[in-house]
């Protein structure tokens, strides 16, 4: 694995591990943390933007969705449009936990990067943004 992926795999790694221990408390799994922040600002996504959204393959995203709408955090529709097609919805728990879910995404960012400069953490914002639209556009062919 070159270095780069072999970086950013383990910085993913330790991130998931940092928000599962942070979630752990509402209730939440690491996973969790990246739906519900999609969801509560697009109130009615389907399950299918959803998962385009979030780059997790379709059967993933249901599976997570039923464990969200047991606990409690999102509810699931049909959509009027499209009978076939859910939409999600969270609910007030959901929107409760929003804060706290972004107080854990800041104190990571500020965790990892407070040994870069300003600059180096813009820098490096503008590489793996274009780092990830070439990966997104590998999930958009396939």
């Amino acid at each position: 694995m070159s270095d780069i992926m072999h970086n950013i795999t383990d910085i993913a790694r330790c991130a998931a591990q940092f928000r599962s221990e942070e979630l752990a408390p509402l209730g939440l799994k690491s996973c969790h943390a990246s739906y519900l922040c999609v969801i509560c600002s697009n109130p009615g996504i389907t399950q299918d933007q959803l998962a385009r959204k979030i780059f997790i393959n379709k059967s993933n995203v249901a599976r997570q969705l039923a464990i969200l709408e047991e606990e409690g955090f999102v509810q699931r529709r049909s959509s009027p449009e499209d009978r076939r097609a859910m939409q999600v919805f969270p609910t007030q728990k959901a929107l409760a936990c929003l804060p706290k879910i972004d107080h854990i995404f800041e104190t990571w960012e500020t965790l990892v990067s407070q040994d870069l400069t300003e600059e180096e953490q813009q820098q490096i914002s503008n590489i793996l943004d274009k780092v990830k639209v070439r990966a997104g556009q590998w999930m958009d062919e396939h």
